[in-house]
């Protein structure tokens, strides 16, 4: 991180605190590619705790002026009247994602807000807090759906998309996840929203061993797939995507509709639309959704994927 990086950084920051967000977002997000220098950076508003993740090692040199500088901007006028009172350092690089408390006590589990709808997060213990946040939008228009529908959402981790499927009135929505823990931590949060647990499904199995439990809970008016990239013994994208789209015309009810998901920055849309004509062919793409604006990138298809197939037989 150079002198000049290190500037826009606090210059970022400082306006972006002058002007809080009322709910968890990005302040920074350095892995778009659009701040030279700062490409491995990015910065996380989790309602009074400010979040610096680093996912490549600097040398310490770098490391010091970064930590010098965020220090100096917790001193400022705009860190105290934003209401800010943690800070934390999330190296990502790591085997452990290690985390170092710069201000402030640490804090093992924290309650965020996204839509009005409440979350429990992890801090400084594991690589990914519980919610990501790139995926905004994409929650926002499965809550816009949900009314009166029955949902499977695979690859659940912690049941953000069943949480505003509920909110938004669906039937009742089938979570698949091979993380037990996961589909606690989403039980968690569904009842943090006083949801009635009865319309939630919780299947913690290896969906490609759990083809039966899945179709036998089915049909359903909208399936949601937001995989991993990579899970080491149980998924590869590029190979184990199509396994799961061939499936959908089992899963789907007449008229169903698909939200399909993708976070590859080597991957584009082509991919998923590809897939979905050649092994669901009965589906036909209608949209992308766009991603939060606090997500800027500067080539659109290394972001987040979010697409929309309907059923047209």
């Amino acid at each position: 991180m150079t002198p000049e990086a290190l500037a826009t950084l606090h210059a970022h920051l400082l306006t972006a605190l002058t002007s809080p967000p009322a709910e968890t977002r990005r302040l920074f997000h350095g892995r778009g590619r659009c701040w030279p220098g700062l490409e491995q950076l990015t910065v996380d508003w989790l309602q009074g705790v400010v979040l610096v993740a680093l996912f490549k090692e600097s040398e310490p040199a770098h490391l010091a002026d970064l930590k010098a500088l965020l220090m100096t901007i917790t001193g400022s006028t705009q860190w105290q009247q934003s209401g800010a009172h943690t800070l934390l350092i999330q190296h990502r690089y790591l085997p452990q994602s290690t985390a170092e408390w710069q201000l402030g006590a640490e804090i093992d589990e924290l309650t965020i807000v996204e839509g009005g709808l409440k979350y429990l997060v992890d801090l400084g213990r594991k690589q990914n807090a519980g919610l990501f946040l790139d995926m905004r939008y994409g929650r926002d228009w499965v809550r816009e759906q949900a009314a009166g529908q029955r949902v499977l959402n695979l690859f659940a981790y912690t049941c953000g998309f069943s949480v505003t499927a509920i909110e938004g009135g669906a039937s009742h929505v089938v979570n698949l996840d091979m993380s037990r823990a996961a589909l606690s931590r989403g039980r968690d949060n569904h009842r943090l929203n006083g949801h009635d647990l009865s319309k939630v499904t919780f299947l913690g199995h290896d969906l490609f061993k759990s083809w039966g439990k899945v179709i036998n809970s089915g049909p359903y008016d909208l399936v949601i797939i937001d995989p991993p990239s990579f899970q080491k013994g149980s998924f590869l994208l590029t190979k184990d995507y199509r396994r799961v789209l061939r499936r959908l015309p089992e899963l789907l009810t007449e008229h169903g509709t698909v939200l399909a998901c993708m976070n590859d920055p080597a991957l584009g849309s082509d991919f998923l639309i590809e897939g979905v004509t050649q092994e669901a062919p009965s589906l036909r793409f209608e949209k992308r959704l766009e991603n939060p604006p606090e997500f800027p990138d500067i080539d659109p298809e290394s972001g987040l994927k979010a697409l929309v197939f309907k059923r047209a037989d």
